[in-house]
C-alpha cells in the first residue's frame, strides 16, 4: 500500500473494483482536507485566502496532499500509482479544486499534464523514471509556450540541437511554466529541425538532476491576476546538454505527441474545475438563504432562485459532457480528439458565465476578499485561467473545425450511437489505451446518440414530452450544422477559418453537451439516483442549452422548476455535491 494512502487508523478499503477504490479515495481526501468552512482547519477557505493574499500556494494544503500521496493519482497502476481511469481522476481532483484552483493546478495538475506525454509515447525507462519522481513527491512541469507564438507550436523557436555525442543541446526560452522553479523534470516541446511543417518539433524529457546547472536558469516569477499562488515563471537554456534518451517518442513527432496528450488533458481538467463552481454555487445559496431584502430572503426573489437553479443545471450539463469525454478516452479513443476539444472549449466558458450570473446574486459581497463569502471572488478570478494556455478556447475550436466537414460527410445521421457504458457514472472501464488515441476521426457516436434518442425517448409525462420536443429541435440543429459544414470552403477548414466557422464549432460543442446529458439520463432511468432518473433535470438542461443555441423552446412545466429548486436546497442542506455524483462533502 502507498504511504499515506489512508487516514491514520482507517481500514484499507477492499479493492474489489474500480468504483470501490475511487469512492474510498474521494472520501479519504475529503476527510484529510476537512471542512473548508471551519476556520480552525489549516486548509479552510480563510487560510487559503490568506495564502492567496500572500501570493503563495497553501503550505498546509500541500502538506495534506503530500501525506495523501496525491501524485500517485497521476501515475498508472502498472507503474506503482493509482491512475486507471480518467473520469475517476477527475472525481478525485474535484475535491481539491472545490477548495482552491491554485492548489489543484499548482500542486498536481501540471505534473499530470506533463506526465501524459511520457505515458503516451515515452520509453519504458522514461516512464519508470517519471513514476519514481512523482511517487517520491516530486513535481514535473510541461513547457509548450513561447509568448511570441502562443498556441502556434510549429513556429516555436526553442531548440533541441544535435549535440556532439549524439544527444541534444537545449537552447532558448520557454515562458509561463507552472512550477518551473520547483520541478524535478521538465517536458519541453522543442524544435529539432529548421525545416517548415509539423515534423520539425520533438519532445524532450529533461531531468534537473542530470543538467549542467551553469548552462540554464529559471526566469523571474510572473505576477498573476488569477491563481496568484501558482509558481509561474520560465526557463532559459544556453546549449544545455541532454542525452539522446531524453527524446520522448520519435524525432519530429512532437506535434502529434502533444495533440494526443491534449486529448486526455482537455478531457480531464475542465471536469476537475467543477469543484470550484460547486463551491461558488454553495456560497451563493448560503448568502441567498441568510440575507433579507425587501422583507424576504434573497432566495424568495424569483430571479435569484432561477439563477441558482440555472447554475445547478450548468454544472450538470458540464459534468455530462466531461463524463462522456473522459470515458471516451477508454471506450472510443479514435473519436476522443473532437470530444476533448469540445469539452475544453465549452466547459470553462459555461462555468465562467455561470460565475458571472452568481456574482449578480451575491451583489456587493462579490468584491469582498475575506470572510464567509471571500472564497467566491477567488474562484471567479481563478476559473478563467482554465480557458487559457496551450489548450485555450480558440485552439480547441481550431481542433474541431478541420473535422467538421469529414464528420458531416461520414458520420452524422449515419453512424451508430455511443455504447451505454459511455454514460454510466460508476461502471468499470478498461485500461487507458494511450497507443490508440488518434488525431482525427470520421466517426461521432455521441451525436448519433442524440439522433437515436428522438426515436427512443418516452413521451408519457409533460416533462418527458418537453425532453422529446427539445431533442427533436436539437436534431434539426445538427442537420443545419451538417449542411453548413459540407459547404465549407477549403480556407474555412483550417485554424485560419472565418468567425462564422468558429461559431459552427461552438454550436457543435453545445450539441455534444446535449447528447451527453441525454445519454446520462437514459442510463440513469433505471438506477438508484431518483433525481437523475427524473426527466425534470434533463428537460431543464436541454431547455437551457437550446436557448444557448438561439432557440426559443416552450416554457417547461412548473413542476420542473420546483423539482430543481428542491434539489438545490436538499444538496445544500445535506452537504452533497452539485454535480452528477451527489458526493458527500466535508463542508
Amino acid at each position: 500500500m502507498l504511504t499515506g494512502s489512508l487516514p491514520q487508523g482507517a481500514p484499507e478499503a477492499p479493492a474489489t473494483d474500480q468504483e470501490t477504490r475511487v469512492a474510498a479515495r474521494v472520501a479519504e481526501l475529503e476527510k484529510r482536507l476537512g471542512d473548508p468552512t471551519d476556520e480552525q482547519n489549516p486548509v479552510s477557505y480563510a487560510r487559503l485566502l490568506e495564502a492567496d493574499e500572500a501570493g503563495e500556494i497553501s503550505p498546509a494544503g500541500e502538506r495534506v496532499l503530500d501525506e495523501a500521496v496525491l501524485n500517485a493519482d497521476f501515475v498508472p497502476r502498472e507503474h506503482g500509482g493509482r491512475l486507471e481511469r480518467i473520469d475517476t481522476l477527475v472525481r478525485v481532483m474535484r475535491q481539491v479544486f472545490r477548495r482552491d484552483v491554485t492548489l489543484g493546478l499548482g500542486y498536481g495538475v501540471t505534473s499530470f499534464m506533463a506526465g501524459v506525454n511520457v505515458w503516451t509515447s515515452g520509453s519504458a525507462e522514461q516512464r519508470e523514471r517519471l513514476a519514481r519522481i512523482l511517487l517520491d513527491g516530486g513535481k514535473v512541469s510541461v513547457a509548450y509556450h513561447e509568448l511570441a507564438h502562443g498556441n502556434d507550436f510549429v513556429r516555436n523557436e526553442f531548440e533541441a540541437k544535435d549535440g556532439p555525442d549524439g544527444g541534444f543541446l537545449l537552447s532558448g526560452e520557454k515562458q509561463v511554466i507552472n512550477n518551473a522553479d520547483r520541478a524535478a523534470a521538465w517536458v519541453l516541446f522543442s524544435r529539432t529541425s529548421q525545416a517548415p511543417g509539423s515534423r520539425s518539433h520533438s519532445v524532450v524529457f529533461a531531468e534537473r538532476a542530470g543538467l549542467d546547472a551553469g548552462s540554464y536558469r529559471v526566469l523571474p516569477r510572473y505576477d498573476a491576476v488569477g491563481v496568484r499562488g501558482c509558481h509561474l515563471s520560465g526557463l532559459h537554456f544556453d546549449d544545455t546538454p541532454v542525452p539522446a534518451d531524453a527524446l520522448v517518442g520519435d524525432r519530429g513527432m512532437g506535434v502529434e505527441l502533444a495533440l494526443r496528450a491534449f486529448q486526455i488533458t482537455r478531457s480531464a481538467v475542465p471536469g476537475m474545475a467543477l469543484g470550484a463552481a460547486d463551491t461558488s454555487l454553495r456560497t451563493v445559496v448560503s448568502f441567498a438563504l441568510g440575507r433579507e431584502l425587501y422583507r424576504k430572503s434573497v432566495m424568495d426573489i424569483p430571479h435569484a432562485k432561477a439563477t441558482l437553479s440555472g447554475a445547478f443545471l450548468d454544472l450538470l450539463a458540464c459534468d455530462s459532457l466531461s463524463l462522456a469525454a473522459t470515458r471516451a478516452v477508454h471506450l472510443l479513443p479514435d473519436e476522443t480528439s473532437v470530444y476533448a476539444a469540445a469539452t475544453k472549449y465549452l466547459v470553462p466558458k459555461m462555468l465562467t458565465e455561470t460565475m458571472h450570473d452568481l456574482s449578480i446574486v451575491l451583489g456587493a459581497r462579490f468584491y469582498v476578499r475575506e470572510g464567509e463569502f471571500g472564497i467566491f471572488q477567488k474562484h471567479i478570478r481563478d476559473l478563467p485561467v482554465l480557458s487559457l494556455g496551450h489548450a485555450g478556447s480558440a485552439a480547441c475550436q481550431a481542433t474541431i473545425i478541420p473535422q467538421l466537414a469529414r464528420l458531416a460527410r461520414r458520420s452524422w445521421f449515419a453512424g451508430d450511437p455511443a455504447p451505454g457504458s459511455l454514460f454510466r457514472l460508476r461502471e468499470d472501464l478498461p485500461d487507458i489505451p494511450f497507443e490508440k488515441l488518434t488525431l482525427a476521426s470520421g466517426r461521432d457516436a455521441l451525436s448519433a446518440t442524440l439522433v437515436a434518442a428522438v426515436e427512443e425517448l418516452p413521451s408519457s409525462t409533460p416533462e418527458e414530452r418537453a425532453v422529446h420536443g427539445i431533442a427533436l429541435k436539437m436534431m434539426d440543429e445538427l442537420r443545419q450544422l451538417q449542411e453548413a459544414s459540407l459547404t465549407l470552403a477549403p480556407e474555412n477548414r483550417t485554424a485560419l477559418a472565418s468567425p462564422a466557422t468558429f461559431a459552427l464549432a461552438d454550436r457543435y460543442a453545445v450539441l455534444l453537451a446535449a447528447a451527453s446529458a441525454i445519454g446520462v439520463w437514459q442510463q440513469a432511468r433505471t438506477g438508484d439516483d431518483t433525481f437523475l432518473a427524473d426527466p425534470s433535470w434533463l428537460a431543464a438542461v436541454l431547455h437551457r442549452l437550446a436557448r444557448r443555441l438561439g432557440q426559443q423552446p416552450p416554457d417547461l412545466p412548473a413542476v420542473v422548476d420546483a423539482r430543481l429548486h428542491e434539489e438545490v436546497l436538499r444538496r445544500f442542506d445535506r452537504r452533497r455535491s452539485f454535480d452528477l455524483y451527489n458526493t458527500p462533502l466535508a463542508g
